[in-house]
């Protein structure tokens, strides 16, 4: 029980610091005049709004129980992700195809963090997929699989 207690309690912090993160961003975002640093931090705001929200399901999950889902709700939540892995493929296809022949340093920079981004969406959307089709509740061990297999840096600074 006191496990949980530490567990709820440094969840419902991040969610604070996470907050924290992207209030501190937003004004120095609005004067920015640099587009290429001013995409990194939007980008690092929003990181940390999907970052709170994150926190905030995993609290909701262990403080509460959830509800099952309609087969109606079951088959819209299996199309919406159908829907945007079909999305992702073509725009990691477009971008593979794009970077090589791309010459400016910097653009190639952008692209190829966009591209890994989009390529972690796409896996993370193929396991929510493969979970969906077999019917099954997403079990805490799936989430975890989830999250850390398509963590960028499996928690080593820089990777390892």
């Amino acid at each position: 029980m006191e496990k949980q207690k530490d567990l709820l309690e440094f969840l419902k912090n991040q969610i604070t610091v996470e907050k924290e993160i992207v209030a501190s961003l937003q004004k120095p975002l609005s004067n920015m005049k640099n587009p290429a640093v001013k995409g990194v931090l939007k980008g690092v705001s929003l990181d940390s709004i999907k970052h709170a929200e994150l926190y905030m399901a995993a609290v909701t999950l262990l403080t509460s129980s959830s509800t099952a889902l309609t087969q109606e709700h079951l088959d819209e939540h299996k199309a919406l992700v159908e829907k945007h892995i079909e999305i992702e493929s073509k725009l990691i296809i477009k971008l593979e195809t794009m970077i090589p022949k791309i010459e400016d340093k910097k653009v190639v920079f952008l692209l190829n963090s966009i591209l890994a981004d989009e390529k972690r969406h796409h896996e993370m959307l193929k396991m929510v997929l493969e979970i969906i089709v077999k019917g099954e509740t997403i079990t805490e061990e799936d989430w975890w699989k989830l999250l850390w297999e398509n963590a960028p840096f499996h928690g080593a600074p820089g990777g390892g």
